[in-house]
């Protein structure tokens, strides 16, 4: 999404009030500011702001593709270790946070949610790592100039829901791939994830997710995007 945003209430009241601080179930080296009621949540945001057109909490939640992939950089940190790193659609910062663990010489994180950001950067620094956390839509091409080309790994997780914006990450990432860059993705299986491009590298059992998703547990996959 490009262009301005409506007003955000003030994130450390936000994550005060609305999420505790706990440990993420399939990484629990990693804590994050979770909720448990991601309407009630919405709706303590859309209250607090005046406004009834905020973005959905997505950084409240560790979602399946991000539990997965920051396993996965956590049990093979070779991926990242040294590298410039660059995680989209951040939400939490769970991914960047596992990446900065393993040894990445630098990560930034973007999320286009001001509230995002506000989250990674806490969270960041609950796990005493540092991450750049970045209000930009780098789909866009928002990001400042020379900052995104420069990433030497690009990871995502679970942005493959929507078929416009599966749409731009997925070009995102082909071009990332074709300038040189590794790409990891986490995902169980959307709709839109382009799986011709992808090929798989890992599985793990995501539990815990009754209240973000239609089961459970999910099996879900750790792609990479083949030159």
């Amino acid at each position: 999404m490009t262009g301005s945003h409506p007003p955000r209430p003030a994130a450390p009241e936000i994550l005060r009030t609305g999420t505790t601080l706990r440990p993420v179930p399939l990484v629990p080296e990693i804590r994050l500011y979770q909720a448990d009621d991601p309407v009630g949540l919405w709706e303590r945001i859309e209250l607090a702001s005046g406004e009834a057109d905020q973005d959905p909490p997505f950084w409240a939640f560790a979602w399946a593709g991000g539990q997965a992939l920051a396993r996965y950089l956590l049990d093979h940190p070779e991926a990242v270790r040294g590298r410039h790193v660059m995680d989209i659609a951040s939400g939490s910062g769970l991914v960047a946070i596992a990446a900065a663990q393993a040894g990445a010489a630098t990560v930034t994180a973007y999320d286009i949610d001001p509230l995002a950001v506000a989250a990674i950067n806490v969270n960041a620094q609950v796990n005493t790592v540092t991450v750049q956390a970045v209000c930009a839509d780098i789909l866009a091409g928002e990001a400042p100039e020379g900052t995104w080309n420069s990433a030497a790994v690009v990871l995502v997780a679970d942005a493959f829901y929507q078929r416009e914006l599966a749409a731009k990450v997925t070009r995102f990432i082909e071009q990332a791939r074709a300038r040189g860059a590794a790409v990891l993705a986490g995902d169980f299986g959307r709709a839109y994830l382009p799986r011709d491009r992808l090929t798989p590298l890992a599985s793990y059992d995501v539990s815990g997710l009754n209240v973000l998703e239609d089961n459970d547990v999910k099996s879900t996959t750790i792609w990479t995007l083949a030159p």
